[in-house]
């Protein structure tokens, strides 16, 4: 007797699939620069410039020299993500069965860690790029005082002329700031690639040794070679902007860090919705602008 089975779709079993979520780069911004938190709108960035004066002499009785007590002002903006999921559509799907408890009051979903997980990764993603680019911030945005070294539109910047690039940034650095430990160089995730293909290229400085120290912190992250300066690769920067500065010259704010992992999803019954609302505040005021270099592209 012949097996028909025609009728039948071939198998698959789907409610066994591996769940993949997409997880985006997040940005080291926020981990590198100094954070103030606390500010609910605005805060004051105190700045405290001292001025020495050395006499000669004997007998110095006339006070020389001055302190300077300004302040700039760090403004935070709420951000927020808010959705829902109306649950009842997985009911027909293949998600239904692994993703939903059994009834037909669909508040809860099995898949809720890796939804949260997605959220705050691609947040804190998009803090990175609005850090960069907001026009409101008036300081990662532009730098009017800071040192041109690449004219806007002209120049290159690849795994030939990377090095070159850099080493000019590295000998503008005003001889006030040139033996800080917390320089740090930032740029484009595509251009911190050329950057490492330029370091091989050069056949002598990509050994491992040259960034063990900062391997812990993130893959792209790099000590630049024979100089007291990092690398840094942020998703932040799309363009060709390249921007040297201290750290600690540039400050974050925010009222609480733990606003962005600690938001909790919530069943709505009046839309019958899981939602999900998550709440922070962001803003950055930079100290000494003179101090930092870029290409203002």
């Amino acid at each position: 007797m012949a097996l028909n089975v025609s009728a039948l779709n071939d198998f698959s079993n789907e409610v066994a699939g591996k769940v993949v979520p997409r997880m985006v780069f997040e940005g080291y911004t926020t981990s590198v620069l100094p954070i103030q938190t606390g500010i609910k709108y605005q805060e004051p960035l105190n700045i405290f410039d001292t001025t020495l004066v050395v006499q000669t002499g004997d007998c110095v009785s006339t006070p020389s020299g001055s302190f300077t007590a300004t302040q700039k002002t760090i403004t935070v903006t709420q951000r927020t993500s808010f959705d829902g999921l109306c649950l009842d559509q997985l009911n027909p799907k293949y998600l239904g069965i692994s993703a939903l408890d059994a009834g037909s009051y669909n508040e809860t979903f099995k898949l809720a860690e890796v939804y949260t997980s997605q959220i705050v990764n691609q947040m804190k993603k998009d803090d990175d790029l609005w850090l960069w680019n907001s026009s409101n911030l008036g300081g990662l945005t532009s730098v009017a005082s800071g040192s041109v070294l690449v004219p806007e539109g002209t120049g290159s910047f690849n795994s030939t002329t990377a090095l070159d690039v850099l080493d000019a940034y590295i000998a503008d650095i005003p001889s006030d700031i040139a033996d800080r430990d917390d320089l740090t160089i930032w740029m484009s995730v595509s251009n911190f690639r050329q950057y490492i293909a330029a370091l091989r290229k050069t056949n002598n400085y990509y050994d491992g040794s040259v960034d063990g120290s900062r391997a812990a912190q993130g893959t792209l992250m790099s000590q630049y070679p024979f100089a007291n300066v990092k690398v840094v690769g942020t998703p932040g920067i799309t363009g060709g902007r390249i921007v040297l500065m201290p750290d600690a010259y540039a400050v974050v704010g925010t009222d609480s860090l733990e606003d962005i992992d600690n938001f909790q999803l919530f069943y709505d019954i009046n839309s019958d919705q899981l939602k999900h609302r998550l709440k922070h505040k962001l803003g950055v005021a930079v100290a000494f602008p003179e101090y930092i270099l870029t290409n203002n592209l």
